[in-house]
């Protein structure tokens, strides 16, 4: 599975220090690697409601989310957003 960063994403990656987006690198490339497993975890969510379609919300720490969708029968994973739990759905 691949992975694509929105550029919002990409600016939401640039807020944390470099630690944290090292481990937030190490997640997602095992979230694309595992999606199937973590699709049946509470690790990995689709968000409801009509405004959300086909989006996923993805816990990479304790308080550190990342909002993505999956684009195409490739499985692509597109990372819209990433953010404090505080700051994101």
């Amino acid at each position: 599975m691949k992975l694509l960063y929105s550029e919002e994403a990409v600016e939401n990656l640039r807020l944390f220090d470099p630690v944290e987006r090292q481990l937030i690198a190490k997640k997602l490339r095992y979230l694309a690697e595992n999606f199937d497993a973590l699709r049946q975890t509470k690790k990995v969510r689709e968000l409801k409601g009509t405004q959300y379609p086909d989006q996923y919300r993805y816990v990479i720490a304790r308080k550190i989310r990342a909002i993505f969708r999956v684009d195409g029968d490739k499985l692509v994973l597109l990372i819209l957003r990433i953010g404090r739990r505080k700051d994101i759905l």
